[in-house]
């Protein structure tokens, strides 16, 4: 009995997770902490909700290397709404989830209607993001102290007050609830159904009386709203939108997503693969850390591993 090309991709994923653990546990003591996996945990919930993001974009064929600054954008959104001008804390969440989804919308609509390569319009996208970050935030750092709540988003653990024993940040909570609802999403619903059909074969749908372009724009605002959350996670790990951060997120959360066996050429993916990817860059990133490699060999060793992965997605279609 021959085992479908995505499980086969989800399993070697999972294995590659299970060799890198087992690996660092082996080269340092540190690795397993208590304190070290929950940083594990905390930095995986914002790559895998991005990385969860861009699912959905590749697997409807296109690509957004906007993802990371658009999450500090909408981080800086939701401190300009909550600290300068002080309006309730469910309006900056609604606010920064809000902006993702507006600013996936406009991306999708400079590639549907325009019919700007999804590569240079997400490109445009980073650049322009990235400056109205710091442009609204005066170049300067916004904290949250008046918003002694905020924290809890991505500090706290509802879990641990239900069980002490398993003190797990709210982060990964939402990631895990992100990820249901998006699996759910790709795997039950009419839009789900659309985006693997647009990475499928595009000119076919069209044939078909689908209107493509309505169906691409909504994809890429999907993608946009959860960026959001992302952005919500950050900056409540960190209680501050800080406006320069974000580029160079948008790698990590592309290299999950074909790690975890989504195909660059789109029509097919899965969340649980996602999720997986998301854990192999950032126990990956955490071990090499803790190994005290180099910053700079660390960006080699992820680039490497890109390249790697998107060889093996091209593999795995000429099969």
């Amino acid at each position: 009995m021959s085992i479908p090309s995505s499980t086969r991709q989800k399993l070697l994923a999972f294995g590659s997770l299970m060799a890198l653990m087992l690996f660092f546990t082996a080269a340092s003591p540190n690795f397993l902490q208590t304190d070290n996996l929950v940083a594990i945990l905390q930095a995986t919930a914002v790559n895998g909700v991005l990385a969860i993001a861009c699912t959905f974009v590749i697997a409807s064929g296109g690509i957004d290397l906007s993802v990371g600054t658009l999450m500090t954008f909408c981080s800086v959104i939701a401190g300009v709404v909550l600290t300068q001008l002080g309006l309730p804390f469910a309006l900056g969440v609604l606010a920064a989830l809000a902006a993702g989804a507006g600013c996936g919308l406009f991306s999708g609509w400079l590639i549907a209607r325009l019919k700007i390569p999804p590569f240079i319009a997400t490109l445009g996208m980073m650049m322009l993001l990235k400056g109205l970050a710091l442009v609204i935030s005066g170049t300067k750092p916004i904290y949250f102290s008046d918003t002694p709540e905020f924290p809890w988003i991505s500090q706290e653990s509802f879990i641990g007050m239900l069980i002490p024993a398993l003190p797990i940040p709210n982060a990964v909570l939402i990631l895990f609830l992100t990820a249901i609802a998006a699996s759910v999403v790709l795997t039950r619903t009419v839009l789900g159904r659309y985006t693997f059909a647009l990475g499928s074969n595009e000119e076919a749908l069209r044939l078909s009386g689908v209107n493509v372009d309505r169906w691409k724009i909504i994809v890429y605002a999907v993608n946009g709203g959860i960026c959001g959350i992302a952005g919500l996670l950050i900056a409540s790990r960190l209680n501050s939108a800080q406006p320069a951060l974000g580029q160079g997120y948008e790698l990590d959360a592309i290299a999950a997503v074909v790690i975890g066996g989504t195909s660059l050429a789109g029509g097919a993916g899965t969340i649980v693969g996602t999720l997986i990817g998301a854990f192999v860059m950032s126990v990956l990133t955490n071990g090499l850390r803790i190994l005290s490699v180099a910053q700079e060999w660390q960006t080699v060793i992820t680039g490497a591993i890109i390249i790697l992965a998107v060889w093996a997605d091209i593999v795995r279609r000429r099969r």
